[in-house]
């Protein structure tokens, strides 16, 4: 379960990922960043790339018990076909409520707009703010985020929230919600590869979920650097909800596209385990 931001907020807050992307730099490199600080957005380089709308998937039928059979089938199809054809897709009528979604969003404005030294050093949740890469051996293995990412069996700890009440109240609420989700569609992809249903236990289970709260600050280097480095998820399934913003870009068919947003869908995401 993942929720993105790609929201500015003030210098304090910020990690310094400065720092630590200048150290990723080559010595005879080092003026690199001080001479590209100021540099502009319409300087960039970016190549622009096409929005698509991903297929999207209404599961308003798999949710009502006085569907038929048949139109419950169609819909398990269009998962599969989805599945396989792009590894994304989008659901409509999932069943988490709009206001939870922006209520949940609210609240992770409030949390990453907290003093960069109170996120780090306090002990929040669990000590499961991180940013950057730390293994980045390399600029080109940097990612110019921040996140945290929470086991879903430490959301309800309330002393591991701190001043932040409100967001652990509603992180418990938007968690179960997105777990309904995560089954409803777990069910219909094992039943589609000839499993039985009890086999989402073994890879949905709660002590092997996360929620994970992305933010992608303003990078005042460059828009050729990471927000998140090319990576496929190792997971079984991820749902995301995307902000206004975008920058969704994922590989199809050997190219990079771009991610239309849809503030009304969650996005879905095969993982590593699935495909295994």
């Amino acid at each position: 379960m993942t929720m993105d931001l790609n929201l500015s907020s003030g210098l304090n807050s910020n990690p310094p990922l400065l720092r630590d992307y200048a150290q990723l730099v080559c010595d005879q490199y080092t003026s690199f960043v001080d001479d590209n600080i100021h540099q502009c957005d319409e300087k960039t380089t970016t190549t622009m790339m096409m929005e698509y709308e991903l297929p999207v998937i209404d599961l308003s039928v798999l949710r009502d018990d006085e569907a038929s059979d048949e139109s419950k089938l169609e819909c398990m199809a269009k998962i599969a076909k989805a599945s396989s054809e792009w590894g994304f897709f989008q659901v409509v009528n999932h069943g988490v409520s709009l206001k939870l979604l922006s209520r949940m969003r609210e609240e992770q404005l409030k949390l990453f707009q907290a003093p960069f030294e109170k996120k780090a050093l306090c002990g929040l949740m669990n000590n499961s703010y991180r940013w950057g890469n730390p293994t980045a051996t390399c600029p080109n293995q940097f990612s110019w985020n921040e996140a945290f990412h929470i086991p879903l069996t430490k959301i309800s700890e309330e002393t591991s929230f701190g001043e932040f009440t409100s967001l652990r109240e509603v992180m418990v609420e938007y968690a179960a919600a997105m777990q309904e989700v995560a089954k409803l569609l777990a069910v219909v992809l094992v039943m589609n590869l000839g499993h039985p249903e009890d086999t989402l236990e073994e890879m949905c289970g709660e002590n092997t979920c996360f929620l994970r709260l992305n933010r992608y600050p303003a990078c005042p280097i460059s828009q050729e650097i990471f927000g998140l480095v090319p990576h496929t998820d190792s997971d079984f399934l991820t749902i995301l909800h995307q902000d206004e913003v975008g920058g969704l870009q994922l590989m199809k068919d050997s190219k990079w596209i771009s991610v239309k947003p849809n503030q009304n869908a969650l996005i879905v995401n095969i993982g590593d385990l699935f495909q295994v």
